[in-house]
Parts: structure tokens; C-alpha cells; sequence
């Protein structure tokens, strides 16, 4: 029943179910080891050396799964209800008249054990348990205390009916995915009381007080003698008489007695049970938001461990029915009802193991349980796969059952982004942080397209405000203080570009401060060597280009920039050396060509330095500083026809800057089309007027003409 358990699909075809198997594994060998500890107590000097075993099997459990730490729990369960037998109404007369003392001494040092790493745990966590949002757990964020209580009552019931029919299951159960108990008339409350009963019930027929008539294996003995079919078992009336030692029935079958010599002895079905619901319930209380709260509605994989106690139970329960049965035909019942039970679990789990194939197939089977997270995270997969509009279409079903998920306001913008829907994203992103205010990432694109809007002001308040944010009850503080650190570095870009590099180099040490380790510091060092150069920090420039090379040995923008410091300081072979690398790293960047080409043109090598420019805007025809910067070169190589071509290509990539349209029209003066060039001299003036420089050239061109005997727009 256990291998076959639909429920365990998610810890065993799940990577970070791994956690949950290791800790089952390591949570046997620990109960294992006292079980060996118990047996051997009082008769062996290895029973320490079992309980040592115990208790480095529980650390290690609790190392793969908090909840391992249970283990320890059941195994003082073990000890004083199975392998002793005690009753309830015989723990405290054993404590007072001192008896056992071993008994005692291993359960204080249980205890301790479970105590020390309990604190330990804590203390690894800050001494706080760790926060969560409020959708992955709903009840816990409830105002009513009436729908937190009742809540956390169903939930248990809850993944009972999950081991018992595994019918429905999901990878995700928060959210909405079981609806918050709000009055006492829900209905499910009658599924609570039904569940709490019948744990009680049997709880109480397993430690009620000892009687006369006892069980032992399906058959009924009194006062520990033989029963008609020749099987005995000590009563517990033996027990208060003597010293407590184990003491297990013989095992019969169909009447027949095995000599306990040869045969395992097996112990009671109140034993067995005992443990059943000791395995059922202690590792399932971590998750039942009785101590803290946890950051999850339902976790089937949190049900693995506690699934060896449902199978366990079910198992006694069906072997109880089948010893107490007297006709052959119910007992051939019971045997194919278990059997069919066992088949339909198998073909469960075969379907489900089908889901977890691929992240689509598990997302879209999530679908019908929790919808928002399903589309959510499968729009998410669909965007990995290029599918856009399937995407998009996915993120707008999650939106749909809930509107405030900032996490996927905040993917749907990012789509919309990346596809070039700038007003559309800047709407979703600002949705994203009007439902988390503190989702750096959001805050970080919102500048980012406000910047490349020219919307300098609103993107400098942007980054301002993200840079503000506390590291407090974050979600994700690593991915936060990432995207803090970028929009620092986004916003001494923005004073960098307005030429105030005091002010870039003031929010550049603060982005510094404030950088994760994970986050790859060389362009915001790389940046810091800008600024200090722009001031004319040479020393100060280089040390900062010199930390970005050693963060990243491959940045290429790194290369160009201190190349340039090393052809300002005269060392020119060492430049040229910074350059090629550059080309060398990436031949396919125009920008790399370009750079080269400036300190080829300025040690007066015009020929290669036009190759490089040629090359340059080649690579990066559709960006226009690489254009632009290739058409000056090719002019300053008085290649004035190739220099024509590239003007013309700048302006057409930005057909509203004056400069692009004063220097085509510059070009094309020099080249003799005079009246191609007076149309770009007066378009340039009707975007910028008061251009010194566009009107000198206009005049001097219109002299020309007019010597020409060329009709002007003067005239």
C-alpha cells in the first residue's frame, strides 16, 4: 500500500521532494536504532550505542525536513505504549513509585535531544520562523479568529480524505484552493467533528484502561490465560505486577499455535495501532499551524512520512476485520477489497506520474484545483518555449481568478516589455506595485522604460523610491536587494548621462554598500572608472576598471574603457592590446570595431581606422551611436562618400535629432548636393532653432547657391 500510495508522487518524482524522502529515510533508522535500544536495555553495553545511532539518525532527518525531528516524539511512543504497554492511568504511578528508571532515562534523554535541536534550528533560523506571503497561507492572514480556528480544524480532515482518496491532486494548494471556514454553519465542519471523533475514539481504545478480556492479534484472552485455541498472552494486570519488559503474543494463524521460539512474535493490534496513529499524527504537527505558522494550505509531500502510519493503519484495520470474520466468503471479500484498493492506488499513481513528466503537463493539471497559480506558472513555461500570445493568454487566466497577484502583474509587464508594449508593461507594472510596494523588480523596469522615454525626472523618483525600500518581510531578499542594486546603478547611470558625475559617483558607493554577493558587480565597477574619469581621477578610474576586469576577466566594456584610460596615459601598445581583446571576445560587436576605430583615427591611422568604422556599422546597422560615431570617422578619414552613406542611415534611424539632420546636411555640402542639403540644414533648424552652428552652414550654403545660380528657400 505504502509503494503503490498515489500521495507520494509529488516527494518522489519532485527534485525538492528529495528532502522529504531523505528525511523518511533517516527517520526509520533512527526509530529503527530504539527499537534496538529498547530491546536490548538492561541486557547489552551496545543499547547506548543504538540510542547514539537514534539520536544522529534525528539530526540528520531534521537536516533533510524539520519535521524529522519527530521522530524522537515516536519513539517515546514506541517506548512507553508499545514496547512497555503502559495505559494512560499507569504513567503516573510508574513516575511516582520510581519504577524503571531506565524507561525514564532514556525517554529524559529523548527529550533533551529533541530539545537541543529544536533550539539549534532556531537559532540557524535568526530565531524567527520564516515569513511568507498571505495567499500561500490564506487562514493565517485571516482577521477572524473564528475562520483561522476553523480552518486549521479542517485541514488535517483535509489531507486525511487526500491519503484515503487520493483523487484530486495538485502541486500547488494555496491560495483559494480550499476556501476559508467562515461560519459554523459550513458544512465541512461535519467532516472535522467526524475526523477528530474517530481519531479520539480510537486513541481512547488503544490507552483506555486495562479490562479483564484483552485482544492480542484478533484473539481474545482473559486474565492471560490460554483461550480455547491453546494462544496466551500476559495480561496487563502482569505488568503493574512485575518489572516492565516487553512482552508480545505469539502469532496464530487459523488456530494454530507457532512456537514463539521459531516464529517472530508479533505485538498487539493496540500496539500496532498506538504506533499507527503515532506515525499518523506527530510528524503531520509541524504543518498543522499549531506552533507557527507554515507557508502552505495542503503539502502532499509533507504527507509522506505520515502515509506510513495511514498504511499501517488501514492495513491492522483490514487484518482485524479479517481474523474477527468467521465465513470464508467475507473473509475472500475483505482480502479482494484490499487487493483492488492496492491496484487502484497503483494506476493513480501511474497517472500521476504522468503529470509530473514536464512543467507544462504539472501546470496544466493544477488547473482545476488552483487556477491563478496553475496559469500563473504556466504562462511562465509557455514564455520559456517562445509561445508569447499562448503566454500572455495564460497570464491573463490568472489575473482572471485573482487580480492582485503582484508576481504575475509583474511577468505580464515584463512580456509586454520585452515585446516592445512600453504604455501597456508601465500599466501592469504599476498594478504590481500598487498590490506589493515593496517588489523591487517592478520599480527597476518602470525606471528603465521611463529613462528610455526620456521621462528622466519620473524615472529618477522611480529608482529614488526602490532604493528606499526596508529589507523587511520580503519575499525573496536575495532577488530584492539584486534589484535594488540595479536600480542604484540605473539611477548613476542617469546622473552619469546629465553630466552629474559627483552626484553618479555618491549613488555608485551606495549601490556598493548595498550589493549582495550574488549580484555581478563589473559594470557597476566599470561605471564607477567612468566617472572618476570624467572628473579626471585618473588613478581612482583605473583602480575601478581594474576591479571590474578581476570580477569579470571577459567584460568587453571593461576592455574599451580602459584602453581609452591607457591611450590618454600614453601607454598606446597596452591600449591597442585592451582593444583587440575586446574584438577578440566578441567579433560581432559593432561597438568593439567603433572604439578600436577612435584610437586608430587618433594615433593618425586613417585607413585602418575607416576599416574599423566600415566594420562597425556593418555589425550594428541599427544602432545609431555606432551610426553615427562610423560616419564621423569616415569623415574625419576624408572618405566623405562612404561617410554620405552612414550620415544618411543615422538619420533615418532618428529622423527628429538636429544632429543626425546638421551633420547630413553638412556632408552632403561638402559632397555638392547642395539642394539635399539645405533640406536637412532647415529641417534640423525647425527641431532646434537657435543652432549657431545649422545657421553658419546655411548661409555659407546659401551663397554658394546663389553663385550657382541655384534657387534657395530664401528666395
Amino acid at each position: 500500500m505504502f509503494a503503490s500510495h498515489p500521495i507520494h508522487t509529488e516527494a518522489v518524482a519532485g527534485i525538492v521532494g528529495r528532502a522529504d524522502v531523505g528525511a523518511s529515510l533517516f527517520f526509520l533508522l533512527s526509530l529503527l536504532c530504539y527499537v534496538k535500544h529498547c530491546s536490548t536495555r538492561g541486557y547489552s553495553a551496545r543499547t547506548w550505542g543504538w540510542f547514539l545511532g537514534t539520536g544522529l539518525c534525528a539530526g540528520c532527518s531534521m537536516l533533510w525536513k524539520e519535521q524529522g525531528v519527530t521522530v524522537l516524539a515516536v519513539s517515546a511512543v514506541y517506548d512507553v505504549f508499545v514496547f512497555h504497554r503502559l495505559k494512560m492511568n499507569q504513567i503516573l504511578p510508574t513516575i511516582y513509585k520510581r519504577k524503571n528508571l531506565s524507561l525514564f532515562l532514556s525517554i529524559s534523554l529523548l527529550t533533551f535531544w529533541g530539545t537541543f535541536l529544536l533550539g539549534a534550528r532556531l537559532y540557524w533560523m535568526g530565531n524567527k520562523p520564516p515569513s511568507f506571503s498571505n495567499s500561500d497561507n490564506p487562514a493565517a492572514d485571516s482577521d477572524s479568529l473564528l475562520a483561522r480556528t476553523l480552518t486549521f480544524f479542517y485541514l488535517p480532515t483535509k489531507n486525511l480524505w487526500l491519503l484515503l482518496c487520493p483523487d484530486t491532486l495538485s502541486f500547488d494548494w494555496s491560495m483559494d484552493a480550499v476556501p476559508l471556514l467562515k461560519t459554523i454553519c459550513d458544512w465541512r465542519n461535519l467532516h472535522t467533528v467526524a475526523f477528530y471523533t474517530g481519531l479520539l475514539l480510537l486513541a481512547y481504545y488503544c490507552l483506555k484502561s486495562p479490562s479483564v478480556e484483552t485482544e492480542c492479534n484478533g484473539k481474545f484472552v482473559t486474565n492471560g490465560k490460554q483461550n480455547a485455541n491453546g494462544h496466551s498472552c500476559h495480561s496487563d494486570v502482569e505488568y503493574r505486577n512485575s518489572e516492565i519488559k516487553p512482552s508480545f503474543a505469539s502469532k496464530v494463524e487459523n488456530g494454530i499455535k507457532n512456537n514463539a521460539s521459531q516464529r517472530t512474535q508479533l505485538p498487539s493490534t493496540e500496539n500496532i495501532v498506538v504506533l499507527s496513529l503515532s506515525l499518523l499524527v506527530i510528524p503531520f504537527v509541524p504543518a498543522t499551524n499549531l506552533f507557527f505558522y507554515v507557508g502552505f494550505v495542503i503539502a502532499e509531500r509533507v504527507l509522506y512520512i505520515p502515509s506510513m502510519g495511514f498504511c499501517l493503519l488501514i492495513t491492522v484495520g483490514a487484518r482485524a476485520l479479517y481474523v474477527k470474520v468467521q465465513k470464508r466468503f467475507l473473509k475472500t471479500l475483505i482480502f479482494y477489497a484490499t487487493a483492488t484498493l492496492i491496484v487502484f492506488y497503483g494506476l493513480k499513481t501511474a497517472i500521476r506520474n504522468g503529470d509530473w513528466q514536464n512543467e507544462e503537463m504539472l501546470y496544466r493539471s493544477g488547473i482545476k484545483v488552483n487556477p491563478a497559480k496553475a496559469w500563473g506558472n504556466l504562462g511562465n513555461v509557455l514564455k520559456s518555449q517562445s509561445k508569447i500570445s499562448e503566454a500572455e493568454s495564460a497570464y491573463r487566466n490568472a489575473l482572471y481568478y485573482r487580480s492582485n497577484m503582484a508576481d504575475m502583474l509583474y511577468n505580464l509587464g515584463l512580456l509586454l516589455q520585452e515585446n516592445s508594449r512600453f504604455a501597456e508593461a508601465l500599466h501592469y507594472y504599476k498594478l504590481a506595485i500598487g498590490s506589493r510596494p515593496t517588489l523591487a523588480s517592478a520599480y527597476l523596469n518602470t525606471g528603465i522604460i521611463l529613462m528610455n522615454q526620456g521621462k528622466t525626472e519620473e524615472a529618477r523618483r522611480t529608482f529614488l523610491k526602490c532604493s528606499e525600500i526596508p529589507d523587511e518581510n520580503l519575499k525573496d531578499p536575495h532577488a530584492h536587494k539584486s534589484s535594488v542594486t540595479s536600480c542604484l546603478y540605473n539611477l548613476g547611470k542617469l546622473y552619469h548621462e546629465q553630466g552629474h558625475y559627483e552626484d553618479a559617483l555618491s549613488v555608485y558607493k551606495e549601490a556598493i554598500q548595498k550589493m549582495p554577493r550574488q549580484f555581478a558587480p563589473q559594470s557597476l565597477y566599470n561605471m564607477m572608472g567612468e566617472a572618476y574619469m570624467r572628473l579626471s581621477k585618473l588613478p581612482e578610474a583605473e583602480h575601478w576598471y581594474m576591479e571590474s576586469l578581476r570580477s569579470k576577466t571577459d567584460h568587453i566594456p571593461a576592455h574599451l574603457t580602459y584602453g581609452k584610460l591607457l591611450a590618454l596615459t600614453g601607454r598606446k601598445s597596452e591600449a591597442e592590446k585592451f582593444f583587440l581583446k575586446a574584438i577578440e571576445l566578441d567579433p560581432t560587436k559593432g561597438n568593439c570595431y567603433m572604439h578600436y576605430g577612435q584610437f586608430l583615427l587618433e594615433e593618425a591611422r586613417l585607413i585602418e581606422a575607416a576599416e574599423m568604422a566600415k566594420k562597425a556599422a556593418e555589425l550594428d546597422s541599427t544602432e545609431f551611436d555606432v551610426v553615427f560615431n562610423a560616419a564621423h570617422m569616415l569623415r574625419q578619414a576624408s572618405l566623405n562618400e562612404a561617410a554620405e552613406k552612414y550620415y544618411d542611415l543615422a538619420a533615418r534611424l532618428r529622423p527628429n535629432y538636429p544632429a543626425a539632420l546638421m551633420n547630413l546636411g553638412a556632408i552632403l555640402h561638402l559632397n555638392g548636393r547642395l539642394q539635399k542639403a539645405e533640406a536637412n540644414y532647415l529641417r534640423a533648424l525647425q527641431l532646434k532653432p537657435d543652432d549657431v552652428i545649422t545657421q553658419s552652414n546655411l548661409r555659407k550654403l546659401w551663397n554658394i547657391m546663389e553663385k550657382q545660380g541655384l534657387k534657395t528657400s530664401k528666395t
